[in-house]
């Protein structure tokens, strides 16, 4: 993974949805650590993590997984 940010990209967790199963976590360790109950911790300590330029097809890959559909890749216009 490179520490480059890929510009405007961004993970967004939908709290309400998610229920801590962890598979966000272990597709993307740079980016997502977990608590103590299991849930997501963005490692950049803000609301919606940014995705390293090297990491897009990881964190396509775990909105797509995510069996609670908790997550999705924002960009800005």
């Amino acid at each position: 993974m490179t520490t480059r940010t890929a510009p405007h990209m961004r993970l967004h967790i939908n709290w309400t949805q998610c229920d801590g199963r962890g598979l966000c976590t272990e597709l993307l360790p740079g980016i997502l650590g977990r608590d103590d109950w299991g849930y997501p911790v963005p490692l950049d300590h803000t609301h919606e993590p940014h995705i390293p330029a090297g990491c897009a097809a990881e964190a396509a890959a775990a909105v797509r997984l995510c069996p609670r559909l908790a997550l999705t890749l924002m960009t800005a216009p």
